[in-house]
């Protein structure tokens, strides 16, 4: 709570707009129980009832239909081995990554199963109980009441205050469920525009990182699976979305670049033999681009490049090597994926850095990492100790 409140003072923007849905929640409640209305203070009462079982079922929901939907869309969806547009490439990255990330997956479909359980209450269920009898003749009497005098109809001092009271209980658990879905809604935000406005300081939130308190029981094994803290989770996460946006984008495979693959691999006569060779072949092919380094590390300028720009000019910093060999790695049959993280700089220290990791024997086999960039100074081609000096980001 200390750290909340320290937050809300520095006019941190999460904590702001949760303090703010308690807060409003928590006047309309009293407002609603101060009015005297039996009637509007049920509604409310059923309302805030409402929340709190949708919130349950939306993640008992999402957590059994989550294995469910991610087989379905493994056996549909097929990225087209072609270059794509802006539109499709956020369309593939948003739907591979719910295919294959447990904890969005999990997100998305609590998200939706929440919205349609509110709307199935109040549009369904909530217009039944309004006809209600009793309800009806608590209407009939609040107009006799009225008929007789202004003060005939107002409740005691006495019974306005509790009346008061329970309706800012009850408003208090609306603005936790209103809470609860705004950090659940940013999750899903965060994890598809992982570089989008605001982004950092959502994830610096205490708040947002804190609501594991209230996610970890309620997703039970989907986010428990992730890691004890849904922050560690939810990094972990973020980063695989951000690597899987670079598959999405390198997924079409120029034919120049497919060729040389091919021919490099030729002679190989397994995965790790293949992998070996693109490892050889780029390391003693592709300069450091030391210019196009300063330039980001001093200016703060970066200049984006395809993997076809750095297998046309030959250079590149470790984010371009680490792409391009895993456009030639799919090329020559592999499974690779890119891993960002920090590597050791040799002075003691580490700096942001990107390398590879290709699996070796088939899916049950195991995934071995890599450093084309750091070819030239060393065999980087899973050497013992290799997580010494590099630190994935997680």
């Amino acid at each position: 709570m200390t750290d909340w409140v320290r937050s809300a003072a520095w006019w941190e923007p999460v904590t702001l707009i949760v303090l703010a849905l308690l807060l409003i929640s928590l006047l309309q409640g009293m407002r609603r129980g101060a009015s005297g209305s039996a009637k509007r203070l049920f509604f409310f009462v059923w309302d805030g009832i409402w929340i709190v079982v949708s919130l349950f079922f939306a993640a008992r929901i999402a957590e059994s239909l989550s294995p469910v939907i991610a087989k379905w869309l493994a056996g549909r969806i097929v990225v087209p081995k072609q270059e794509l547009d802006t539109f499709a490439q956020l369309w593939y990255t948003w739907v591979t990554s719910v295919k294959d990330f447990a904890l969005l997956r999990f997100g998305v479909l609590f998200l939706l199963s929440y919205g349609l359980l509110r709307l199935a209450v109040s549009y369904l269920l909530t217009p039944l109980i309004w006809r209600l009898p009793s309800l009806r003749l608590g209407n009939g009497e609040a107009a006799g009441a009225r008929g007789k005098g202004r003060h005939a109809a107002e409740p005691a001092t006495g019974d306005r205050a509790a009346s008061r009271a329970a309706g800012a209980l009850i408003g208090a658990i609306h603005g936790s469920g209103r809470a609860f879905v705004f950090i659940a809604a940013l999750f899903i935000y965060v994890s598809m525009v992982p570089n989008g406005i605001m982004v950092e300081t959502i994830k610096q939130s205490p708040v947002y990182r804190e609501a594991a308190a209230v996610l970890e029981p309620v997703a039970g094994d989907v986010i428990a699976s992730q890691g004890p803290v849904l922050a560690e989770a939810a990094q972990a996460e973020f980063q695989n979305i951000l690597q899987r946006k670079y598959e999405i984008i390198d997924y079409a495979i120029p034919a120049d670049i497919e060729s040389a693959a091919l021919q490099v691999t030729k002679d190989a006569d397994d995965d790790e033999a293949k992998a070996r060779a693109l490892y050889a072949w780029l390391g003693t092919r592709i300069a450091y681009d030391w210019d196009k380094a300063r330039n980001y590390e001093e200016r703060g300028v970066w200049k984006e490049q395809t993997p076809q720009d750095t297998f046309d000019t030959r250079t590149g910093v470790c984010i371009d090597v680490a792409r391009l060999y895993a456009v030639m790695a799919r090329a020559a049959g592999l499974e690779v994926r890119v891993v960002t993280g920090l590597g050791a700089d040799g002075r003691g220290g580490y700096g942001p850095h990107a390398w590879n990791e290709v699996r070796i024997g088939g899916e049950q086999g195991s995934w071995i990492p890599l450093d084309a960039t750091w070819a030239s100074s060393g065999d980087w081609f899973n050497p013992p100790g290799f997580e010494q000096t590099h630190i994935r980001e997680t």
